[in-house]
């Protein structure tokens, strides 16, 4: 039953929940199309393997900006319209990412697809407007699983797309999953409700994706341009300007596009580094443990498999995740509400330590991925309760929000840095990177965990919502 003055929500179709998990899986998969992908792309287009990484890197960075101009644009009466255009420009993006034209194009199109990042977080708010009740509440759980459920389900399918039909087939795939999903919220997706527009911040937009992409691409290509090269240092003191001027713009704009504000308590700012954290540590794996599995037995430390196998790697650490999502309660109940963050990042360290040196068999990286994604789950699992219990009752939109731009730009920093280590361990010449790289990227890991562990065992037992944070002043006419 609505308020007094609040308009009752528009009567759902039959079709709609449906359609929304269906959303959210594919943004799931077309998110994972890069990572077990990633030397077959480098083979295909002739090109390094650190070259083919921002086929997955792109899409993340894309995702880290566009999500929150996406939720701010169908934040009002025109979501469907934003979502059916994120859509087709997702479709649009598939199809570069399909035809035979070059990795450059194929890095144009997984960026278009980086807006798709965007859709889970509408798809979410639609869950919660268009449905009432106990259904409004599943729906919105059942898309939380569904990311990570899809992403589990997207690695090994994508690889057998690709197995046999090539690279280009796994994009044909997601240009058909986009075009049905088009279809699909064509015929379903409600109208929004009619709200006031919001303000888009634009500078905060155009800041936010040119310290990203000028500090990623130093990270990416620093060992091949060289650490001191007039290029590196330029694009790192681009990123650190911007960066910089951005966060200043934030805590300033009367719209800002992410309220940084949100993040002025302990509590609140440790959610998000923790959520930074986590996501690097986690991406470093992801986007190195494919390679691993088909790196050649002559080495003397790959496994040989097919894409198939890489991606079949990757099941254990998403069931993991799914399991410790669940899990995340009792583990609550059994050591306190304090104490289950630290948990979840020594989990996930352990993880890293694993793969670091404990990987002579195929079965022990199954092993360590299924403890990292212990590790992730349960982070990921406490970290809206952590939010909730540190932001203002109105305000718990916008710094999940917030955190969740954060998480994006931990997984571009992480598949950034993985590329980096290893090409760092390749020899001038050589073909694959030494074994020293991947004990690199399991200690770097390891390193983040330390840190996330020492972050999170440092709050204090109780915390309180923070005070709502004073609307900026208007500018002087």
């Amino acid at each position: 039953m609505s308020t007094p003055g609040t308009p009752a929500p528009p009567a759902a179709r039959p079709g709609l929940v449906p359609v929304l998990v269906y959303l959210a899986m594919l943004v799931a998969i077309i998110s994972s199309l890069g990572a077990p992908l990633i030397p077959a792309i480098a083979a295909a287009n002739d090109v390094s393997v650190t070259s083919a990484q921002w086929a997955l890197t792109v899409t993340l960075v894309v995702g880290a900006v566009a999500t929150p101009v996406i939720g701010r644009l169908g934040d009002g009466r025109h979501r469907r319209t934003v979502v059916l255009v994120v859509l087709a420009v997702v479709g649009v993006g598939s199809v570069l990412a399909a035809l035979p034209l070059g990795l450059g194009w194929l890095v144009a199109g997984r960026g278009l697809q980086g807006l798709g990042l965007g859709i889970t977080p509408l798809a979410i708010a639609t869950a919660r407007t268009a449905l009432a009740g106990e259904r409004s509440r599943s729906t919105v759980a059942a898309l939380s699983v569904t990311v990570a459920a899809g992403v589990g389900l997207g690695y090994p399918l994508t690889g057998a797309i690709a197995e046999f039909g090539g690279v280009h087939a796994a994009f044909w795939f997601g240009a058909g999953a986009s075009a049905l999903a088009i279809v699909a919220a064509a015929l379903v997706y409600p109208r929004s409700p009619e709200v006031p527009p919001r303000r888009l911040d634009v500078a905060g937009a155009l800041l936010l994706g040119t310290g990203l992409a000028s500090g990623l691409l130093a990270l990416g290509e620093a060992e091949t341009w060289g650490w001191t090269s007039p290029a590196v240092i330029g694009l790192a003191v681009v990123a650190v300007v911007t960066l910089v001027g951005w966060a200043g713009w934030q805590l300033r704009a009367p719209a800002p596009l992410v309220d940084l504000r949100l993040a002025r308590s302990r509590t609140a700012a440790t959610a998000h580094g923790a959520a930074l954290l986590v996501g690097l540590a986690n991406y470093l794996l992801l986007s190195s443990v494919p390679r691993l599995a088909q790196t050649p037995e002559s080495t003397g430390y790959g496994f040989g498999t097919s894409i198939v196998v890489a991606g079949l790697v990757l099941l254990p650490f998403s069931a993991a995740s799914f399991l410790a999502s669940r899990l995340a309660r009792t583990l609550e109940r059994a050591v306190g509400k304090r104490w289950v963050l630290p948990a979840g990042a020594v989990l996930l360290g352990v993880g890293e330590v694993l793969f670091a040196f404990v990987r002579t068999d195929l079965w022990q990286v199954f092993a360590a991925m299924a403890v990292a994604g212990l590790g992730v789950g349960t982070v990921f699992a406490a970290l809206p309760g952590l939010i909730v219990s540190a932001v203002p009752a109105g305000e718990t939109g916008s710094a999940m929000s917030l955190n969740q731009v954060l998480r994006y730009i931990g997984f571009a920093v992480g598949s950034a840095l993985s590329a980096t280590v290893l090409e760092a361990a390749t020899d001038r010449g050589a073909e694959w990177p030494d074994t020293s790289g991947y004990a690199a990227i399991g200690l770097i890991g390891l390193g983040a965990c330390v840190v996330l562990a020492l972050l999170t065992a440092a709050l204090p037992a109780g915390a309180r919502p923070a005070p709502a944070p004073a609307p900026a002043a208007a500018p002087a006419r």
